[in-house]
């Protein structure tokens, strides 16, 4: 196998690895790939590579390593002793695959890491009562705010809730806001 054949295979091993473990493609087997890109590789020779690149992305999707650090591992990577390294084409491969994919496998972590539904969207309006038109007294009630909170996961289709505040529980709502906020704000202050 020529150098850029075996690079081409190589990318395809790392983007099937990565659509099985970041995008829930159940169908992208380990025997799918060996038989589609390493068909002359013994089962046990493909399993320590496929296990070998499985783990290496693993390291590096979990640390979202930058490009120096990216180069840094692979190099630390390139110089192991006893076959656990890694060749330069190999490297090369790794880098070009995660330079490319880092951010949608990004993207998948994070959606993975949610266990709650998260909010997709907002709607609001305000609603004036008025009077039955004998004059210009107030409406009783006063002014509400209606609000509609789009909810979901990803993949999932979206929940809708809808609230009604009066203007005391809209000034809860954001005192509430605010406190929120803060904590962020020491949180993020602090580290």
């Amino acid at each position: 196998m020529s150098d850029i054949d075996a690079a081409k295979c190589l990318t395809g091993l790392l983007n099937g690895i990565a659509q099985k473990a970041y995008h829930n493609h159940v169908e992208v087997t380990e025997d799918l790939l060996r038989t589609e890109l390493y068909p002359d590789l013994s089962p046990e020779d493909f399993h320590a590579l496929h296990e070998k690149m499985r783990g290496l992305l693993k390291s590096i999707a979990m640390a979202d390593m930058d490009p120096g650090q990216l180069e840094a591992f692979l190099t630390a990577q390139m110089k192991r002793q006893g076959g656990g390294g890694m060749s330069e084409g190999q490297a090369s491969a790794l880098s070009r695959f995660w330079r490319s994919q880092r951010a949608r496998v990004r993207e998948s972590l994070l959606a993975q890491s949610r266990w709650e539904p998260g909010l997709r969207g907002l709607a609001w309006r305000v609603d004036l009562q008025t009077s039955s038109g004998r004059g210009p007294e107030a409406a009783p009630g006063g002014p509400l705010a209606l609000l509609e909170l789009e909810l979901g996961r990803p993949s999932q289709d979206s929940e809708y809730v809808r609230l009604e505040c009066d203007e005391a529980t809209v000034n809860q709502v954001l005192k509430k806001m605010a406190d929120i906020q803060r904590s962020i704000d020491t949180v993020v202050h602090r580290s």
